[in-house]
């Protein structure tokens, strides 16, 4: 299995001003936790119905919107939930997708029915990797077939690539970690829930060519100003693209409150001018046209506002290059409990903190 890396922008469409306009969704739907089924099999049912479920409301929704709806996002790891302190291994085994397993056959199956790109976010298997797994964003074609797979680069308690850095780019190469594909509805990428709080991830990928970020969430449904919708504005006007973010419809079956992670989900336009928002509830009212003409024509105008052609990258390169805050190369695999990723991060500020950075 081969992390996708994206298509590398074609002569023909970095040179074009046109572009096709289209509408795309941040479905915000229901997540149903797989931490209280009794084995894997019955979490391998839940997950089953889940894409079920989803596909009768995508399929629905596209009789709604018409057409021109061409792109679909989904919530943060929607199928599963997310662990609730099981150990890797066992997190691995219950809830992480076979990248040729069942499961990502039935999402092509509805992306080919309903002639849309859809965009996954879950936990996954890499053969590479055995016990482990990884956050993964995965954007299936209007043929079923895989386009982006962008594996969650910063994460609190799962193993990352750069927990692994090294053996990970010996196998996949440096492009794998960001990757940006090349498609008839823009150059899209991904980004993983609160990685859009890291504007370096977006900025990478911006400088790989992306017009629309997929942005798969499971946060504070929230009215006000959280970190998260402020970074999701920002990373819009910085990097002149689109921002389709999904959160989920509530989270059942982890104890929580549901509604703890429920509403908000969003469109955002390269101005960070906010098209569409969902209230709470399962809702595919965060819907909006997504016009690459207009993003592709603002881009190209030399004005203040134009800000991603006005980044002088050599000031900055120097500092990067020199400077190690959260280590990587520090997971065995195999070997390696939640715990390790506390320790590393109480190391890591003890160490910053002595340097006086922080």
């Amino acid at each position: 299995m081969q992390p996708n890396r994206g298509a590398e922008p074609s002569e023909e469409s970095t040179s074009t001003t046109g572009g096709p306009v289209y509408r795309a969704v941040a479905l915000q739907t229901a997540c149903h936790a797989v931490n209280a089924a009794p084995d894997t099999r019955a979490a391998r049912d839940m997950m089953a119905a889940a894409i079920d479920r989803i596909g009768v409301q995508i399929a629905a929704t596209k009789r709604t919107l018409g057409p021109s709806l061409r792109l679909v996002v989904l919530p943060e790891y929607v199928l599963t939930g997310h662990p609730m302190g099981e150990p890797l291994s066992e997190w691995a085994q219950r809830a992480a997708l076979d990248p040729a397993g069942p499961e990502y056959a039935r999402l092509g199956e509805i992306s080919r029915d309903q002639n849309v790109y859809l965009c996954v976010n879950g936990y996954e298997l890499d053969e590479h990797f055995p016990g482990a797994y990884f956050q993964a964003s995965v954007v299936l074609d209007p043929n079923g077939a895989v386009v982006l797979r962008y594996r969650r680069l910063n994460s609190m308690f799962a193993v990352t690539p750069h927990d692994v850095l090294d053996r990970y780019v010996s196998i996949y190469g440096e492009e794998a970690l960001f990757p940006v594909a090349d498609t008839e509805i823009g150059r899209l990428a991904a980004i993983a829930s609160e990685e859009i709080l890291f504007p370096e991830v977006a900025r990478c990928l911006a400088m790989r060519g992306a017009e629309v970020f997929l942005h798969s969430s499971s946060e504070v449904g929230s009215a006000l100003l959280s970190p998260k919708n402020v970074a999701k504005l920002a990373r819009a006007i910085e990097n002149g693209a689109y921002v389709v973010s999904a959160n989920t419809a509530g989270l059942f079956g982890i104890g929580l409150p549901p509604a703890s992670g429920d509403g908000g989900s969003k469109i955002i336009d390269h101005r960070g001018l906010v098209l569409a928002a969902a209230a709470q509830g399962e809702s595919m009212v965060a819907n909006a046209e997504i016009d690459l003409v207009a993003l592709r024509r603002a881009r190209r105008a030399p004005s203040m506002e134009n800000l991603l052609p006005r980044q002088r990258f050599e000031l900055y390169a120097s500092s990067y290059a020199k400077t190690s805050f959260y280590p990587p190369n520090t997971v065995t695999v195999g070997e390696t409990q939640r715990e390790h990723f506390y320790v590393t991060q109480r190391a890591t500020i003890q160490r910053l903190s002595e340097a006086g950075i922080i």
